[in-house]
């Protein structure tokens, strides 16, 4: 039975694909959620479209998935070393203050790193560092941020561990192409380095003048936040109903419609909750709400608003106890995604408040408790430095920006990232890993999990930060969509696909119909993640190959670069979504920054293929 000339069975594929894609673009519910929905679907139809129960599992068993895993361990433990935070802290010296040389640090050291390191977390470790960087050379953090990211999703290319979609790419080589047992751990490497030379170049030239300054140099945390009308500061006279109760009970109390922040005394600043004190008259309360809620504080508890004192950041950077204000990223992987602020109870268990939420063009001041948290939002948050330290080793918030004074050049590199004793054991380890790789003395999988066991065995990695590093929510939405990619391909549904492209090479010679096939797949990639991309368009390009007469391992590593290099959109990739915030950007920003690189990657790769590899 076919539906329009499409096999039956491929016809129920592809609406569970259009089901797929519509939730993933939509992000009704999150990604890795639909996948496993995905899994239940292929199980569920698996009598009529040929799929077993297991088929339908299979993609939590594949090597690709497990090699992610082991390479997120592997990735920890280097993180672990301090060698990536000493890179940072280093790059201060010769940036000088400079402008240029401060884009060329950020984007010259990221792109080689992520080629041998997860660009995510090395993206974490250095968003902090290059806002300082910014700072220190009178250049808006707007300008290095971007350029970032696209130097890490750049430096993916470079290897087989460089990125996800890479070792994805490999096992469908594997699976789909006769006589290829995956793809070596350097053998695109060159074609990895011209991309990367090119995008550099890119990003330090054309890039750096499309790449807007949207947060100004000087910007203040509370001026970025329009919170000026929303903190206020008011003193407590001696007839006040607040006297002598301890300053914490009255910012937990019901009847208190905003919150107290902050009690200073006589020039000393006293963090809420972490100090006991007791109200005295004269005292000052910081304190954090819309201004008809301040008035109504105000007249129910006879206090003093003090008009000509306005609350900036430095308000925050005098406390005994260290607390300050600081900006802070919600990764992807983060705990808190999903929940209400309330729900994650941030102030109950890490000392830190959250007084606003950016979340790209909106800004959200009020009714925090009932706010979800989503990935990529920016959060303005009261917290202490040993909340920055939970967070730093958690991983579930990215602290991006502190304001406090002590920036990164005013320490010695070793003081302020002194390594590990166990950093030449662990480097040793991972060059132990990629070396047996690239030399097949062991497949890519089991060299990667030879390593995680011994990293842990050596005391590189503990058992729990190995489990903690992998973004669980990345493994699922492969697991997911693999067996999705696999039904395509035994249904028809990538034959059906690939009859469409190979129409084309009736007017246009095969190197247009390999360029329009990455231009194509690096708008999926945008918009469905390149996970999903790569699963989806391997079978079809692989099958399109083979009806062109055409080589189809060129035409699978077209996808492959096309999904690994998603620049116009904050969605596409993971690095780009961690950025949005920080930079304060823009959607089109993403589009007018990244738009171009993407087309002329595509000119560049198709080239660097048919050089390299050939078409036929």
């Amino acid at each position: 039975m076919a539906v329009a000339g499409i096999p039956f069975e491929a016809t129920l594929v592809f609406g569970l694909i259009g089901v797929a894609l519509v939730l993933f673009v939509s992000e009704v519910i999150p990604n890795d959620v639909t996948a496993i929905g995905v899994i239940v679907a292929l199980a569920a139809l698996g009598p009529t479209i040929g799929l077993t129960p297991r088929d339908a599992i299979a993609g939590f068993a594949n090597p690709a998935t497990i090699t992610i895993v082991a390479m997120y361990m592997l990735s920890a433990g280097i993180q672990n070393t301090g060698i990536v935070q000493r890179l940072g802290v280093s790059l201060a010296g010769f940036v000088r203050g400079d402008e240029g040389r401060a884009l060329l640090a950020t984007v010259g050291t990221t792109g080689p790193i992520a080629g041998f390191v997860n660009n995510t977390p090395v993206v974490a470790v250095f968003i902090p560092m290059i806002t300082d960087l910014a700072e220190q050379s009178d250049v808006s953090p707007s300008k290095l941020l971007l350029p970032l990211s696209y130097a890490a999703i750049l430096g993916g290319t470079l290897t087989l561990v460089g990125t996800s979609t890479n070792i994805l790419a490999s096992d469908f080589t594997r699976q789909l192409i006769p006589g290829r047992n995956g793809i070596g751990m350097f053998e695109f490497t060159p074609l990895g380095v011209l991309i990367l030379v090119v995008g550099l170049a890119y990003l330090l030239t054309i890039g750096r003048r499309l790449t807007p300054a949207r947060i100004p140099v000087d910007a203040d945390l509370v001026s970025a936040f329009d919170l000026e009308e929303h903190l206020s500061q008011v003193r407590v006279p001696a007839g006040s109903s607040l006297l002598d109760e301890r300053v914490a009970d009255v910012d937990a109390r019901e009847d208190v419609p905003v919150d107290v922040l902050q009690l200073r005394r006589n020039g000393e600043a006293y963090a809420v909750p972490d100090t006991d004190q007791r109200i005295a008259a004269g005292d000052v309360l910081v304190v954090n709400g819309p201004r008809t809620d301040v008035t109504r504080f105000r007249d129910a508890f006879d206090l003093r608003r003090l008009v000509r004192e306005d609350v900036s950041d430095g308000t925050f950077d005098d406390s005994p106890t260290g607390n300050t204000l600081a900006t802070a990223v919600v990764p992807d992987d983060s705990t808190y995604v999903g929940e209400t602020l309330a729900e994650a109870r941030l102030e109950e268990f890490h000392r830190t408040t959250v007084l606003a939420v950016r979340r790209g063009r909106e800004l959200i001041r009020g009714d925090l408790d009932s706010v979800t948290v989503s990935p990529g939002d920016l959060l303005l948050v009261r917290l202490s430095p040993t909340a920055i330290e939970y967070f730093a080793e958690s991983g579930d918030l990215v602290v991006t920006e502190e304001s406090a004074s002590g920036r990164i050049d005013e320490v010695e590199p070793q003081a302020a990232a002194p390594l590990s004793p166990k950093t030449p054991l662990a480097v040793a380890i991972m060059a132990s890993v990629i070396g047996a790789a690239a030399l097949n003395l062991l497949p890519i999988v089991i060299a990667a999990l030879g390593g995680v066991f011994a990293m842990i065995v050596t005391g590189c990695l503990s058992p729990s930060d190995a489990y903690d590093a992998v973004s669980w929510n990345i493994v699922f939405l492969l697991a997911g969509v693999i067996p999705l990619g696999f039904a395509m391909e035994a249904t028809g549904g990538a034959t059906v696909l690939a009859d469409a492209l190979v129409a084309t090479e009736a007017f246009l010679p095969l190197v247009l119909v390999m360029l329009l096939f990455y231009l194509f797949t690096g708008l999926l990639a945008n918009v469905i993640t390149p996970v999903a991309t790569i699963v989806l368009m391997i079978p079809v390009a692989v099958d399109a190959a083979g009806q062109m007469g055409a080589d189809p391992f060129s035409f699978l590593l077209a996808v492959m670069f096309a999904s690994a290099t998603s620049f116009m959109t904050p969605v596409g990739y993971q690095t780009n979504l961690m950025v949005y915030g920080p930079g304060g950007y823009r959607f089109s920003d993403f589009l007018k920054v990244g738009g171009p690189l993407q087309l002329l990657l595509a000119v560049v790769t198709t080239v660097g293929i048919a050089t390299m590899w050939g078409l036929t």
